[in-house]
């Protein structure tokens, strides 16, 4: 397994790796070497050296305003908090069509942080701990991103997705369609758990190899796609699963998965306890 970082080329066979911003609590499971890890123990803003946020309207349609200012680090927790707040959309265009500069008003804000530019591995054990609030029209995530094509072509890995009552574990390749893509979808209904289970830390986990992606919830495995099965479908032979990745956490709202807000409450939060990449 390696960590990538721009214009840096790993010698075969080894791994260049920053240290962990801060020290990981406990022992790396038996098999695996700790690699990278952000357990959020100082208080402030996430650490420059791991984390980049995006801004503005993003995709999916989604209701949400994503701007730096919506996570913080606090008491060894990430929050990412979803807020309702209305004001001016800066890129506001009378009478456009696009859903990004058509709406006069941002109406709800949140963040989503992501480790692009700055590190991303190939291969290994991912694993978040965090609590995830169920309430109706939220849209929580821990994913990741090929480093290089365009999307779906540089495969998209979703570890922990949740919305319209049920989480989900998915992977995706390309398509011959430019931006369609071929999806390898399991969910499980969030009642299927025991009834406080939203109230809960739960360890959601991606183990990856040159063979197959398997990904868990608590050590229940949700799906398992054979790297076989990821090829681009485009001509290419590319396989974006056999690429480095870097990893995406947010909070969203809405758009064309996240279902309607009816009676959810705001301000509102998905709680990370830490991130931790291991290799074998």
């Amino acid at each position: 397994m390696l960590e990538w970082k721009p214009g840096t080329k790993p010698a075969p066979g080894t791994a260049a790796v920053a240290p962990p911003a801060t020290a990981p609590q406990g022992s790396a499971p038996a098999g695996w070497k700790l690699l990278w890890a952000d357990e959020f123990n100082t208080n402030g803003r996430p650490d420059p050296r791991n984390w980049k946020f995006e801004n503005g309207f993003q995709r999916n349609n989604e209701l949400q305003w994503y701007q730096p200012d919506n996570a913080r680090c606090e008491n060894g927790l990430l929050i990412i908090e979803a807020r309702k707040e209305q004001r001016p959309n800066p890129n506001y265009q009378p009478g456009s069509t696009n859903w990004k500069t058509s709406r006069p008003t941002i109406e709800y804000t949140s963040s989503s942080l992501n480790t692009s530019g700055l590190h991303a591995w190939q291969y290994g054990r991912f694993e978040m701990r965090g609590r995830i609030n169920t309430s109706s029209g939220l849209w929580p995530a821990f994913w990741t991103l090929g480093v290089a094509g365009e999307w779906p072509a540089n495969g998209e890995i979703d570890i922990m997705e949740f919305y319209k009552g049920k989480i989900l574990a998915n992977v995706a390749s390309g398509t011959a369609k430019r931006y369609t893509a071929k999806w390898d979808s399991e969910t499980k209904p969030v009642t299927d758990f025991a009834a406080d289970w939203a109230s809960q830390f739960h360890v959601w986990r991606m183990d990856w190899d040159a063979q197959a992606i398997r990904l868990y919830v608590d050590d229940q495995l949700l799906n398992e796609t054979l790297l076989t099965e990821t090829v681009n479908q485009d001509g290419t032979g590319i396989n974006p699963m056999m690429q480095p990745h870097y990893i995406l956490l947010n909070l969203a709202l809405g758009g064309d998965n996240g279902g309607p807000l009816n009676g959810t409450t705001f301000p509102n939060r998905y709680e990370v306890d830490y991130v931790r990449v291991y290799q074998r």
